[in-house]
This record gives C-alpha cells, sequence and structure tokens, in this order.
C-alpha cells in the first residue's frame, strides 16, 4: 500500500494510504476510492451508495463549492498542487475547513515539497503526499520552523499580536 504522511493529535507519522485512486479512464476496483470531480458528479451517488469511503480529487481551477452539499458524505478531499507555485489548493483548503466546517481529511497532492509544510498546515491541510521526498521528521521540522504567526488561520495558532498582549 502507497504511503503518506498524515498529521495527527500528536504530530507527524507515516501512514498506509487505505484509498485507492482511480483515474477517469480506469475501472473502479473494489473498496475505498480517490476519484475526480467529474467522476463523481457522474458516479459519486452510485459509489456512496455501496457503503464504502469515497474521496474526490480536486485539480486546482476546480471550485470547492461544487461539493459543497456532499462533503459531509465524502472521507477525503484531495486538493492537487499541480506546481509548486500554484497556491489555490491552499485557498481550497481553507473555504473547506472555515466556510463548509469540513472534518474529514484534506490531503495534499501534486508538486507538494516541505517547503510549504508550514502553510499547508496553517490552511487545513492534514494529509500529504510530498513529491520531495521528504520524511516525517523533515516534514514536522519544515511545518513548525517559525515559532510566531501574524493573522489567523485554520490551525487555530494566536497570532503574535495575541501572544504579547497575554
Amino acid at each position: 500500500m502507497p504511503t503518506f504522511i498524515s498529521l495527527t493529535a500528536s504530530g507527524f507519522a507515516l501512514a498506509e494510504d487505505p484509498f485507492t485512486a482511480v483515474s477517469d479512464d480506469q475501472s473502479v476496483p473494489p473498496g475505498d476510492v480517490i476519484i475526480s470531480l467529474l467522476r463523481f458528479q457522474t458516479d459519486g451517488e452510485a459509489l456512496l451508495s455501496e457503503s464504502r469511503k469515497v474521496g474526490v480529487r480536486l485539480e486546482s481551477a476546480e471550485e470547492v463549492e461544487a461539493l459543497a452539499y456532499d462533503l459531509p458524505q465524502i472521507a477525503v478531499v484531495a486538493l492537487a498542487f499541480p506546481k509548486f507555485s500554484d497556491g489555490r489548493a491552499l485557498s481550497s483548503a481553507r473555504l473547506l475547513r472555515e466556510r463548509f466546517q469540513y472534518k474529514g481529511q484534506v490531503r495534499a497532492v501534486g508538486d507538494v515539497l516541505r517547503e510549504q509544510a508550514g502553510n499547508m498546515v496553517r490552511c487545513g491541510f492534514d494529509a500529504f503526499e510530498p513529491a520531495d521526498g521528504a520524511n516525517v521528521e523533515m516534514w514536522e521540522t519544515a511545518a513548525y520552523r517559525f515559532r510566531h504567526v501574524y493573522q489567523r488561520a485554520s490551525d487555530g495558532r494566536p497570532p503574535a499580536f495575541v501572544e504579547r498582549s497575554e
């Protein structure tokens, strides 16, 4: 089984992936799957009725609002980074966590680099498929490199101005 880095209450850990990523031209295997938004819109209801866990992969140009109605039934939203400089998935993660109160897993996939770890955690990602070969220790170091933050975000860390006033 493939692995990914997961953020848990006790920190980062390597986790086995119970989901199979299925492209649009593949048949859907048994078990838990991650499918594209397009496939979810056509086959999602049938897959969910089979009592399996379903995840949806959103490309950077696709809007999370398309999933708003179905989010309570979706186990994973995999947000794609087509290249490291494309930050639209960061905005999508914040929308999922803050506007839609999504409690499932938000996973970073694609060109995911450890230099982005801190921002990803702050925006609400809790699972990562690093493209740069980063291990758990490297990922955790990068995610918490800076002690102070300067604005509120999905991770709930208090901004520096709040720390100073205490």
